[in-house]
């Protein structure tokens, strides 16, 4: 582990956008001022934001400190990976192709498409009828 007082990165999904500090401690991670575990109250949202950690081998490591906001709790969740990915990446750079290659690094494009004006939805038409 690097001697690295505190690393700083931004993790996005969906619209939640999640900030972090990360630094070497015994494995504390705080989100919006709440333990993990009060915070996502979904053991699949805590699975997904610890999935950097898991696969580095670094669970109980590092502490971090977690402003997350936007979104739902999922969107939360995986903006809360992204950062955390991005954070480690930059803490320890020999991470970096692991963290790629499970495909942390990347951010996910994918947005609620608008609802466009006259219609039901984004996607959704009206019933038509001829006559």
């Amino acid at each position: 582990m690097s001697d690295m007082v505190r690393t700083y990165a931004t993790g996005r999904r969906k619209r939640a956008v999640a900030r972090i500090w990360l630094w070497p401690g015994d494995g504390k991670i705080t989100v919006n001022n709440k333990p993990i575990d009060d915070y996502f109250p979904r053991e699949t949202s805590r699975m997904i934001a610890q999935q950097p950690l898991e696969i580095t081998d670094r669970k109980g490591k590092y502490d971090a400190i977690v402003n997350v906001h936007g979104g739902g709790l999922s969107g939360q969740a995986g903006a809360l990976r992204h950062g955390l990915s991005r954070a480690l990446a930059l803490a320890e750079t020999e991470l970096r192709p692991l963290l790629k290659k499970a495909g942390f690094l990347t951010r996910d494009p994918r947005m609620v498409e608008r609802k466009k004006y006259g219609q039901r939805g984004a996607r959704a038409r009206f019933q038509f009828s001829k006559r």
